[in-house]
């Protein structure tokens, strides 16, 4: 068993008071929330720094926890969340972020299983091979590289591990990485005092806050790419498709 948590913030600078844009009938951070109430999570918070978020998640039947505004990230926020539900240091708990109303329960399942199967980890997450050489170039995209016992080596913007040989150029030897994560409470309680580190603010990847201190975490691999996230207009018009064709 395991608990998620969906952190909705009420600010986005594409799309303004993006948790609650309708898609289907229901705010977008409602949608999140019931697919992860769709995997074997025993608890779903929704973690939020705006009251109407607060409001929407009550009136449709989910706990919510007010956190402040000024979290650096959305694990800091997790943190917060934690502290206040005084959760046992050993309960796992899965970060699914609140613009991926498309988010696969089996994968939310995966990435708290692959934690729990690897002791000297902290946290989890996951990845998925790129076949595309535009996608292993582009900056947008976020890489990992692995060890043997599939824990990260390194996340980065940068395409990597580089082709340096022709040979390995057509078909890059790599994994996108995927947004979802997945900590033990005690680990989480320690995040929350790690210093911001130089790496971090470099490639803006908060993971690497981890890997900069000595800790390691897990990755799942998997051989299919998430449904798409909801970071523009576009993508909140697809989704809404899909949800619309789903619900037709």
């Amino acid at each position: 068993m395991f608990k998620v948590v969906v952190p909705a913030r009420f600010a986005s600078t594409r799309l303004p008071g993006k948790p609650l844009l309708d898609i289907a009938g229901k705010p977008m951070v409602i949608r999140v929330a019931a697919q992860a109430a769709k995997s074997l999570a025993n608890e779903v918070v929704i973690a939020t720094d705006h009251l109407d978020i607060m409001q929407s998640a009550q009136q449709h039947g989910f706990n919510a926890v007010m956190t402040r505004e000024d979290h650096v990230s959305g694990t800091d926020r997790i943190a917060e969340v934690v502290a206040k539900m005084a959760w046992p240091d050993d309960v796992i708990v899965v970060n699914v972020q609140g613009d991926e109303p498309l988010i696969d329960p089996l994968l939310i399942n995966e990435v708290a299983q692959t934690l729990a199967n690897d002791p000297q980890a902290v946290m989890s997450t996951a990845c998925h091979p790129i076949h595309e050489a535009e996608v292993f170039d582009n900056a947008n995209v976020v890489k990992v590289v692995l060890n043997a016992k599939q824990q990260a080596l390194y996340f980065s913007r940068a395409a990597i591990p580089f082709p340096r040989d022709a040979e390995y150029r057509q078909s890059p030897a790599a994994y996108r990485h995927i947004g979802i994560y997945a900590y033990r409470v005690g680990f989480l309680k320690q995040y929350a005092s790690l210093p911001v580190t130089t790496l971090e603010k470099i490639e803006s990847l908060e993971q690497l806050r981890v890997l900069y201190h000595g800790y390691q975490i897990a990755v799942t691999v998997t051989d299919h790419a998430p449904a798409s996230g909801v970071d523009t207009q576009d993508d909140l018009d697809l989704v809404r498709e899909v949800f619309a064709a789903s619900h037709a």
